[in-house]
């Protein structure tokens, strides 16, 4: 027990490695970063080194499947009887009305990954996840744009621009706040943020442009105007690789910049030196993250943004946006342009990249339309504590005909299930991460477990298995020969997998489980989740054949065998892909970039016309509810210790805002919304602009507590946050834009 087992941490994309030292009774003695692991090299921040909260700390951990009893208790199944009484009841359902939420959340995938066997299995059609609160919208633009997404290398870059992004906090690329420092030190180099907020990246910024909350797209439309104004564009680049140039040169020829400038709160002298900088270097790297992404005009936020890398030319070469290989997708989407490709049955809300946004699940349940969702599959998430307006969506989920959890503790949602199947946590089973993005060299980390699971739970594939088998959708005598095969050498199995799937085309929408019940049980150290991976390491080798030969595997179908045994005998990781930055343009298959995008680029050219906000008296305050801050992360963790500072999840405010008010650190006050009201502890700092507060996420959640019972830390953000309130084109919550008031709490109240 004395040895340390390399894993992940948990908590952002990133899932750097880090190296556990279990004790006798399975605590995290201690975490460090794994030196080993190809993409993070040891480096660790400060969240991962806690992640004995995770594992061993307080929460209602599940153990047995429960069902939920007519006086609204819980009592405990058999497995035999939860998987077989929840299939009769899907089965009872037309396909269509059953809906999947889920699929995974940072480095818990392998499970998403067998969810779509048992999707097709029952004729579910209609699926969504956290990512489509998030990245629906620019993973459209993008893929409306460019045909594919494409990622930055902040690495190498001489100007990085962050819109709406803390990296230091939030990470979102390999050893964030290492590379943050070494670009801040760097006199050649040069950081912009844009960001309301004075956070720990904007402290390292050259420039920041501060601009009022939910001003994102002026202030980029004036960049990108002064770009064309002042010629800085690269003509030639553009010539060559895009479409629709002087459409767009058009358009930002006649923005007002200085008016814009206004309108955002930035001076447009700074705002004129951070876009010449950014003309001026050879290579400049621009992302953004959930301060625009759950913000107002996100959509168009995501195109102009993408306006100022491609005119000028940062595509495709060091220190700017690449296209990466990607073992195993998390999104895809066909670019459909609006008022094309599929909506969602009631709200007619356009689906993005197979996902429905989150904003309107609620919607599609409560009304009497014959084609509402009528059950519930919900998987490694929480959604009555994860999305919008979480009154509505619990009555959304008690409406159901049927809910059921797939969980490791008993969550805001689990409570509300018919059903809840328990599994293992994600250090006691095989898992991954599909948040693969780096390059030239990309990787891939499949992950054994660090501990043995308790008695009880099984992992998500094994659920899934067992509900498409109960679904009667598999054959029978389909599984024996494919296992016997698989015994007998991985050659004959490919040979009888692929032969049957040719005969029966039908049961290609069951290859996960097929995959896991045969080639599964032949893999080493029970690594039967793994099975999934071995198509998606063939599927890959023929998408990136150039870069998997360079990483060494060689070509053809021994290079994807070569492959699938290096991921699953490398405990730290493997590189998979090694690329020269012409990839980029192989993956985009030769398609010109497409600059006009019509219904944006109106947006952009009617902002001129847009009536100015008004301040309003009765909600003077816009509230971002869910900042990153040192010790948050995802909700995961349900256990309040792991955090060193912030215990309670104070409100942020200007200090100038707080002095009006009469409010000074740690005092009370109430908090409201459109949706409802709180009680928060304030904390003036200077970080906040007047007129912007701020709740951190992470916080809301339950806890057990062995004298008083269940304890709750901190506000829930959703329980102040609306539905209705989101993005026109993806659906995507405005949850960095809340109108809101706050009124302080008298002595005595």
């Amino acid at each position: 027990m004395d040895e340390w087992r390399p894993s992940a941490c948990i908590l952002c994309e990133c899932n750097c490695g880090v190296e556990i030292l279990v004790g006798p009774s399975g605590s995290f003695d201690k975490i460090r970063g794994d030196k080993l692991h190809p993409a993070s090299h040891g480096y660790t921040c400060n969240k991962a080194l806690r992640l004995d909260r995770y594992q061993n700390g307080r929460t209602e951990r599940l153990t047995r499947p429960l069902r939920k009893a007519p006086d609204g208790t819980f009592e405990e199944v058999s497995w035999q009887t939860a998987i077989a009484e929840i299939a009769g009841r899907l089965k009872e359902l037309p396909g269509e009305s059953i809906f999947y939420y889920g699929g995974g959340g940072q480095g818990n995938h392998l499970g998403g990954a067998y969810a779509t066997a048992t999707m097709k299995a029952y004729g579910a059609k209609y699926r969504s996840s956290a990512l489509a609160q998030e990245k629906t919208g620019e993973f459209w633009v993008s893929a409306r744009m460019l045909g594919a997404p494409t990622r930055s290398d902040f690495e190498h870059c001489e100007v990085a621009v962050f819109v709406g992004k803390n990296p230091y906090q939030s990470h979102g690329f390999p050893r964030a706040r290492a590379v943050l420092k070494e670009i801040g030190k760097d006199p050649a180099r040069s950081m912009i943020v844009i960001d309301p907020v004075r956070t720990e990246t904007a402290e390292l910024a050259d420039f920041h442009l501060r601009i009022r909350p939910g001003t994102d797209v002026y202030l980029l439309t004036a960049m990108a105007a002064v770009l064309v104004q002042e010629k800085l564009i690269d003509e030639d680049w553009l010539a060559e690789h895009a479409d629709g140039l002087e459409k767009v040169r058009a358009t930002l020829a006649a923005v007002a910049v200085g008016r814009y400038c206004a309108i955002a709160g930035v001076e447009e002298d700074l705002v004129r030196a951070a876009s010449r900088r950014i003309a001026s270097a050879s290579s400049v790297a621009v992302t953004e993250d959930l301060g625009v992404q759950m913000n107002r005009d996100s959509t168009v936020v995501s195109y102009v943004q993408r306006l100022l890398w491609l005119l000028t030319g940062n595509l495709a070469v060091p220190g700017t946006q690449y296209v990466f290989s990607n073992l195993a997708p998390i999104a895809r989407d066909r670019g459909h342009k609006v008022g094309e490709g599929p909506v969602s049955p009631v709200a007619g809300a356009k689906i993005i990249s197979g996902l429905v946004p989150c904003n309107v699940i609620a919607e599609e349940i409560l009304t009497d339309h014959p084609a509402r969702y009528r059950a519930m599959l919900v998987e490694s998430s929480n959604p009555a504590h994860s999305l919008a307006d979480s009154a509505a969506m619990r009555s959304a989920l008690q409406a159901l005909d049927l809910l059921v959890v797939i969980d490791v503790a008993m969550t805001e949602t689990a409570r509300l299930a018919d059903y809840v199947l328990p599994a293992p946590t994600q250090f006691e089973k095989w898992e991954a991460t599909f948040f693969t993005f780096d390059f030239p060299r990309n990787i891939f980390h499949l992950r054994k477990p660090v501990v043995r699971a308790p008695e009880g739970p099984l992992p998500e594939p094994e659920i899934h298995a067992r509900l498409v088998e109960a679904s009667g959708a598999l054959p029978p005598g389909v599984v024996a020969p494919l296992r016997e095969a698989a015994v007998r050498g991985r050659a004959e199995f490919a040979e009888a997998f692929l032969n049957l799937l040719g005969a029966e085309p039908r049961l290609a929408r069951l290859a996960p489980v097929l995959l896991y019940r045969t080639l599964g049980p032949t893999l080493p150290d029970g690594a039967a989740a793994a099975a999934v991976l071995w198509g998606a390491a063939h599927t890959f080798v023929q998408e990136n054949p150039a870069g998997v030969k360079r990483a060494g595997y060689g070509e053809g179908l021994e290079a994807g065998e070569r492959l699938f045994d290096a991921i699953v005998s490398s405990p730290h990781g493997v590189v998979t892909t090694d690329d020269e930055h012409e990839e980029t343009w192989r993956r985009l298959k030769g398609r010109r970039i497409q600059l006009d995008l019509p219904e944006f680029l109106a947006e952009v050219a009617g902002l001129g016309d847009r009536p100015e906000r008004a301040g309003d008296a009765e909600w003077p305050f816009v509230l971002s509810a869910g900042e990153r801050r040192a010790f948050t992360a995802n909700t995961i963790i349900r256990d309040p210790d792991w955090r060193r500072r912030d215990a309670e999840g104070a409100l942020r405010i200007a200090p100038s805002d707080a002095a009006r008010l009469g409010l000074a650190t740690g005092d009370r006050a109430v908090l409201s919304t459109r949706r409802g009201s709180v009680e928060v502890v304030v904390e003036p700092t200077d970080r906040m602009r007047p007129g912007h507060i701020s709740l951190p996420n992470g916080f809301g959640l339950d806890h057990p507590d062995p004298e008083s019972g269940r304890v709750v830390t901190g506000i829930a953000p959703n329980e102040l946050t609306s539905s209705e309130a989101r993005d026109p084109y993806a659906g995507t919550p405005w949850h960095k834009h809340v109108p809101a008031r706050l009124t302080p709490l008298t002595a005595g109240t």
